[in-house]
């Protein structure tokens, strides 16, 4: 089995981020405090976040559009012209007033020393245009990645939703926070382990986290729940079965962005024709691939039909 994407469209909206990487060399500690002195030697930006879900997807084949907010400013301008550069199709919102999300990570001999956040949230009001940006792509494409971050850029996500569910489009969701009442109808909801613990709470073997795991799934009306579940592999709940998928992950380096490898993969592959038990095959095998990279590094579609 291969996938072939060449024939999806995907629309991706969400919190998209500039992924900062500076590497070099640690062979001292700083006399002014007990941490480590890195020798910078090359640096690299990479797009993340949503950003990141619509460049694995448009590396897997399909057609990508993505809606978000950026700063009116050099970083927003570089995330741009990184994404247009790999054909990802890009409506952004451009805010003076708001700082283009950065997360820079400090890396040393494939080991992360330090990460530095900078970001800010957009205006709520700000973000109303991209609802009507959303209705008029939804007439052209029906499947949909919702991309939480948490950074406030889907501050109209209740209007989206209800906008994606009455066009009848698929509708993925890599979550973030306690409460999915606003995933309610969902086509398939994303989270990791500790996603899922903030959700329904702390289990205590595997019986009880079936139990949690179909009842969060009824509670929110939810078609599918994927659970990754790292070194345990992932545990899809569709209908009334928990299918297991065991990690395929050989070595794994950073797990930067392998959530966003997950979604992108599994709405490429739906997007694709197949079903969400195949479409979920698909992304296991994918983001045993991504981690076995450093840094925020999507999939190719070679990597991830070479290794099915």
């Amino acid at each position: 089995m291969s996938l072939d994407c060449s024939s999806a469209s995907v629309i991706v909206a969400g919190d998209v981020m500039l992924d900062r990487y500076w590497f070099g060399d640690s062979t001292r500690i700083s006399p002014e405090a007990p941490v480590p002195v890195v020798r910078v030697q090359r640096t690299g930006d990479v797009a993340g976040g949503a950003a990141n879900v619509a460049i694995n997807a448009v590396n897997l084949g399909a057609h990508v559009s993505l809606l978000s907010v950026v700063g009116d400013d050099q970083d927003g301008r570089a995330l741009q012209a990184l994404l247009e550069s790999r054909n990802v199709r890009c409506t952004f919102l451009r805010d003076a007033a708001l700082q283009t999300t950065v997360k820079l990570r400090v890396i040393s001999r494939n080991q992360q020393i330090v990460r530095a956040d900078f970001e800010q949230r957009p205006n709520h009001e700000l973000l109303f245009p991209l609802v009507a940006q959303f209705r008029e792509k939804l007439k052209a494409c029906k499947t949909v990645v919702f991309s939480d971050y948490g950074k406030g850029g889907l501050a109209h996500l209740r209007l989206m939703m209800s906008d994606a569910t009455s066009a009848g489009a698929t509708i993925l969701v890599d979550p973030k926070g306690p409460d999915y009442s606003i995933y309610r109808g969902a086509t398939v909801v994303t989270p990791n382990r500790d996603e899922f613990a903030q959700a329904a709470g702390k289990w205590t073997g595997e019986a009880d986290f079936e139990r949690r795991a179909f009842g969060l799934r009824d509670r929110f009306e939810l078609a599918a729940l994927l659970v990754t579940r790292s070194e345990e592999g992932m545990s899809l709940f569709v209908e009334h079965r928990h299918i297991r998928i065991a990690a395929q992950a050989r070595e794994v380096y950073d797990v930067s962005g392998a959530g966003d490898t997950v979604i992108a993969t599994m709405a490429s592959a739906l997007a694709a024709g197949h079903d969400v038990e195949s479409a979920a095959r698909f992304a296991n095998v994918a983001a045993g691939i991504v981690v076995g990279k450093i840094g925020t590094a999507p999939i190719t579609l070679d990597e991830l039909n070479q290794r099915v």
